[in-house]
């Protein structure tokens, strides 16, 4: 074996095998261009990118790592997410969720306290 060395089974290698996808028509209405790495979380992507967002919680874009893909401004095109794995908690990206995916986002946690002070 050679130091760095990559070790691989013949054939092709499935990313992402069994897990859940939804595919998502993306639209850029903004003035710039936007490109969002392989394992951000789609749902905190710039504000400027308009799809449904309820669709994109706790996924991720289905490319491989290191990967991207570039919306340019007017741009509108379909995207397949994949769902995250692992202990399926997400810290910081915008800050919308914060914790595991499953619970209640910052954003909702946040209205209940504002909604808890008026009264």
């Amino acid at each position: 074996m050679i130091p760095g060395e990559l070790i691989v089974p013949e054939g092709e290698i499935e990313l992402n095998a069994g897990r859940e996808t939804v595919t998502l028509a993306v639209a850029n209405t903004g003035d710039r261009p936007i490109q969002i790495g392989s394992h951000f979380h789609f749902f905190e992507v710039n504000a400027a990118l308009t799809f449904d967002r309820d669709q994109a919680r706790g996924m991720r874009l289905d490319i491989p790592a290191g990967t991207a893909v570039r919306f340019e401004p007017g741009d509108e095109k379909n995207v397949t997410l994949v769902a995250l794995a692992g202990s399926r908690e997400v810290y910081g990206f915008n800050n919308k969720i914060d914790g595991r995916l499953e619970g209640e986002s910052v954003q909702e946690k946040t209205k209940k306290e504002k909604g808890k002070k008026k009264k």
